[in-house]
């Protein structure tokens, strides 16, 4: 008896886990079906540039220029003694923030570093990434900002977006106007209940908004002082962040989808009423509420969903040329999508627009599409219920069978393309990609499989670019979602070849189409202007480009891709009849054509210049 102990079964530390994490949820057992409205007893009191002086100046980060300031400046606004007496470019302080950033040993660091400069001066963060694109936009987003949306809550140390929580529903027009800034034309919205690859992660899913919008600004020179990050607040499922005494947001599960629905109804009626110019792009929702809120409001606001329609249009215009390459005819052409979310649907569909403006009908267009899912080929007959999203490319001609692993799919369908948009990585194995290239192979010579592995970050891409180009011999048409290096093969006749990989990144297009919307006074993004914004970036590579089999730009020129795009999607919003501008100015650009209109984008886009130019000074 000396030996029984009663509490030997109990797992202790488990019940101290729950008593934490119980301890940590600041409204469980309030009724929630109350929401008062938040009264702000005085006006927010901002200072006109043209009277800021001293610290007011150097502490604003849209009026702050650094060493910029030219004598006359330093004196009229009070500088003098506040800032060291040497007088640089922004060529030499961008310099030197890529000496330090360089001396940063990891990719969080380097961000922080980025995110603390961009606090204190925006022209000269923006100068470093337009003119370091290649080096600093996988810092700025994918992959770095999936490592950093992790993190958030743990790296905070001051505000950079609005967030806006479900607890304060009733004030989303006093919070709104709350942001310093005026009329902002273009917002990032996400509620972060599916952050990349990486889950429900909550308000710290704020990331993707911030970096997203950076991406506005150095890809399309939409001004930074124009744009909104937004976070959603409605709790989260996430064990790691209810657990998380440091977690910024409501530290209790996420309430029930009519309830999130009708939060959205109320913030996008706010939004529209605050900055009814405003256009609200939808980010990293889950895949049910990013179908759903895009068929909601698409016709009522000026909104889209990247997720949706942006990753299908870069993908599509990464396709148009990928087929250009392949050697297999239009007619033969059949794609297998690894992957049935909101993207992977998203993306389908936009191919499937391809093949309808090529003359084939809706059903003969679908019918090249097979998608397959967790559980094997999306079909009508699988036995289990198919969420509504998946029934539009469901197979109905697989005679009863069901096809459970993506080996048995290729090997059934023969397919000319392969994409993944799993969030898995490794998912394209060996075997998947030699079965690929097999059934390319076996319709004639001079063929070409394309291996689109899309997942992000790199953590969950599908398959490396090295290992696709050596498991077909080095004639892969290969665009991923992540950045990949370039790699060097020996042929079998002992010459070296260097491959050249290419990502398809949904900031090729998203940044163009939103510019393009803003410019034209659309009163909605029509299915016609996500579309032309894929075969504008088709039509964007240069001749060099094109000689080394790219599929697009280098990421050196994605602010000319999306000039183009931005045009473009003008052209096609004038076309649709939701441009707002006038029909004197649409007469000229008629009249004189593209070199008109390209101008007019290009007075437009913000670019953050040198010193002494005019533009710099006050």
């Amino acid at each position: 008896m000396t030996d029984f102990n009663p509490m030997s079964s109990i797992n202790i530390a488990e019940l101290e886990d729950k008593m934490k994490t119980a301890a940590l949820d600041q409204h469980r057992g309030y009724a929630q079906n109350h929401y008062p409205e938040v009264q702000q007893y005085r006006p927010t009191e901002t200072i006109p540039k043209s009277s800021a002086c001293g610290h007011q100046v150097l502490r604003e980060p849209v009026w702050n220029k650094g060493l910029s300031f030219t004598p006359e400046e330093r004196v009229s606004k009070n500088l003098t003694g506040l800032i060291p007496h040497v007088m640089e470019s922004l060529e030499t302080q961008s310099a030197r923030v890529m000496k330090m950033i360089q001396t940063r040993q990891t990719n969080i660091d380097k961000y922080l570093y980025l995110s603390n400069l961009k606090a204190q001066n925006i022209d000269l963060f923006y100068r470093v990434l337009i003119d370091n694109i290649r080096e600093l936009m996988p810092l700025v987003y994918t992959p770095t900002i999936g490592d950093v949306c992790l993190q958030y809550s743990s790296l905070y140390t001051r505000p950079e977006s609005l967030y806006i929580s479900i607890k304060q529903r009733k004030s989303i027009r006093t919070m709104l106007r709350n942001w310093p800034y005026p009329e902002p034309e273009i917002c990032v919205v996400t509620d972060g209940s599916r952050i990349l690859g990486l889950g429900d992660l909550g308000i710290n899913g704020v990331g993707i908004s911030i970096g997203k919008l950076a991406l506005y600004t150095g890809a399309a020179g939409i001004n930074p002082a124009k744009t909104l990050p937004i976070v959603l607040d409605t709790g989260t499922n996430n064990e790691t962040n209810l657990k998380d005494p440091f977690y910024l947001g409501l530290r209790s599960r996420r309430v029930s989808v009519e309830e999130q629905q009708a939060f959205m109804d109320e913030f996008m009626e706010a939004a529209n009423d605050v900055f009814p110019n405003m256009v609200v792009q939808f980010e990293d929702f889950d895949t049910e509420k990013a179908f759903k809120y895009l068929d909601r409001y698409r016709n009522k606001y000026k909104c889209f969903n990247d997720d949706v329609q942006g990753t299908g249009a870069v993908i599509l215009g990464g396709y148009i040329g990928a087929v250009n390459l392949s050697g297999v005819p239009v007619d033969e052409q059949r794609l297998v999508f690894m992957g049935a979310g909101s993207a992977g649907v998203g993306v389908a569909k936009q191919l499937v627009e391809y093949y309808t403006r090529r003359g084939l009908s809706e059903e003969e267009a679908k019918r090249k599409f097979w998608l397959v899912d967790t559980k094997g080929l999306v079909t009508q007959d699988r036995g289990d219920e198919l969420a509504e999203h998946k029934k539009y490319f469901a197979r109905t001609d697989n005679n009863g069978h069901q096809f459970r692993t993506l080996e048995e799919v290729i090997e059934y369908v023969k397919p000319s393309a392969l994409i993944g948009l799993t969030a898995t990585f490794g998912v394209f194995t060996e075997s998947v990609v030699r079965a690929l290239k097999a059934s390319v192979d076996a319709g004639g010579l001079g063929r070409r499989p394309i291996l689109f592995p899309l997942s992000n970050p790199l953590t969950k891409a599908e398959c490396t670019f090295e290992q696709a180009v050596q498991w077909t011999d080095g004639t892969v048409i290969f665009a991923s979602g992540s950045p990949f290096s370039s790699f060097a093969m020996k042929t079998p006749d002992g010459n070296v070849v260097d491959y050249n990989p290419n990502q398809g990144n949904n900031v090729y297009v998203f940044p163009g189409l939103g510019l393009g919307t803003i410019l034209a006074k659309a009163t909605k993004v029509t299915d016609n202007m996500v579309y032309t914004s894929a075969a504008a970036l088709a039509e964007s590579l240069n001749t060099d480009e094109l000689r080394k089999g790219l599929i697009y730009p280098r990421i050196e020129r994605v602010r000319d891709a999306s000039l183009i795009v931005a045009r473009e999607v003008m052209k096609a919003a004038r076309r649709d009849g939701v441009s707002k501008l006038s029909d004197e100015q649409w007469h000229e650009w008629e009249e004189w054509g593209d070199v008109a209109l390209t101008a007019y984008i290009k007075e437009r886009m913000y670019d953050p210049v040198s010193f002494p130019t005019e533009r710099a000074r006050f």
